[in-house]
């Protein structure tokens, strides 16, 4: 593993966009949608991050290898895995049910060690990396104690030692990476640093435990992705995939009063029911401030006499397409993309599998203004931007 080059770099979408618990839901996906991103996309192959829910999984089990060769047959490259949500992620509600099972109950565990052993079996040939998301131990709330996280370090000490005898067995690595997110027990960098010294402080467990850098979600807490990346070289804690993603930003400050009210009513075709929408907000006295979701700051913002609450600065957990800059009054985090590909790219001390994984998986809740395309399209042009975006860093 390296920093970023050509010759080690996979570039996929992440195929949680799309509904569907069971395997003939993720086949009919696949073939509805992948298939024709992959040839809008111009290539020869396309890289998919399979999202295979815990029914999916079970299928899977015995069926692997057929699931492999009808993922050949179609020219389709499994690298990875998003292992982070257990269940529906399309049901009308969702919110904090996607960090269920948290990572001190064994279900997480037993999940997560059938994903590797599914992976290992659907791994492109040639390749001998594989990498899975998971989730940063769980929601941070009461449920978060000392006994239960302590139960999801042992937890995932076993898990690396599993998936030691797996690599013994098969010469397979799969590397679980966890993915720190804004209102979870690992939503800061130093959360992170702070949990691999005290929970997986051993070279067995970084070898197979690393870390899923979603773009996204250090936009939201205001970390900037150098210092983010920084830390975790320094840390000795390696990048097991980055997920491609994009936040919304309103920049309160470059607005007169009229613009910022006509940002709020744009910021209100967000707030939608599905999902959490985290949101960080640089308030006035330049702290920072993590709100739980999109529409309960927005109800707060109206009873304000101020617009936006008088903050200077609004960065939202809704993940936008990637290949976009701005729209309306409101930006997106794509600066942030720019910044981590060039970091990885200068930086050979950083351990990188070289997975980069689009994770657009909100298309279906967008606003309406913003589909105007049919889905594979837009998934073609998201891969086309990285491609470029990856070979103009290089």
């Amino acid at each position: 593993m390296s920093y970023l080059n050509p010759s080690s770099t996979t570039i996929g979408y992440c195929t949680n966009v799309h509904a569907g618990v069971d395997l003939a839901s993720i086949c009919g996906n696949l073939d509805e949608f992948a298939i024709p991103a992959r040839d809008a996309s111009g290539s020869d192959e396309l890289g998919v991050g399979l999202w295979i829910p815990s029914q999916a999984a079970e299928e899977l089990t015995q069926g692997a290898d057929r699931f492999k060769e009808f993922l050949d047959d179609r020219r389709l490259r499994a690298f990875t895995i998003n292992g982070f949500p257990y269940d529906n992620f399309h049901q009308p509600v969702v919110k904090r049910a996607v960090y269920q099972p948290e990572w001190w109950q064994p279900e997480r565990l037993e999940y997560t060690l059938q994903l590797a052993n599914i992976l290992v079996k659907l791994l492109p040939e040639g390749e001998t990396t594989g990498s899975i998301s998971t989730l940063p131990i769980a929601w941070s709330d009461e449920n978060a104690t000392a006994e239960n996280l302590a139960q999801a370090g042992e937890n995932l000490r076993e898990l690396a030692a599993k998936l030691q005898q797996v690599e013994e067995t098969t010469g397979k690595r799969i590397i679980v990476a966890i993915e720190p997110e804004p209102g979870c027990v690992l939503d800061t960098t130093q959360d992170v640093v702070d949990w691999f010294e005290k929970q997986l402080p051993e070279p067995v467990h970084r070898r197979y435990l690393g870390v899923c850098h979603d773009i996204c979600h250090s936009a939201v807490m205001m970390e900037s992705q150098q210092d983010v990346l920084s830390r975790l070289v320094k840390a000795g804690v390696m990048i097991g995939k980055v997920q491609v993603s994009n936040a919304i930003i309103a920049d309160w400050l470059s607005m007169a009063v009229g613009r910022q009210r006509e940002a709020i009513a744009q910021l209100s075709e967000f707030a939608e029911d599905r999902y959490l929408h985290q949101t960080g907000r640089l308030k006035a006295d330049g702290s920072f401030e993590l709100c739980e979701d999109l529409p309960e700051l927005l109800r707060n913002a109206e009873l304000d006499e101020k617009p936006a609450c008088g903050d200077q600065r609004w960065i939202v957990h809704f993940h936008v397409p990637i290949f976009l800059e701005r729209f309306g009054h409101l930006r997106t985090s794509q600066d942030d993309t720019l910044e981590c590909l060039r970091f990885l790219n200068q930086s050979q001390a950083a351990e990188f599998t070289g997975h980069l994984e689009v994770e657009t998986y909100a298309w279906t809740v967008l606003p309406h203004s913003m589909r105007r395309r049919g889905l594979s399209e837009d998934i073609a042009r998201e891969i086309f931007w990285l491609r470029d975006i990856v070979a103009d860093v290089i």
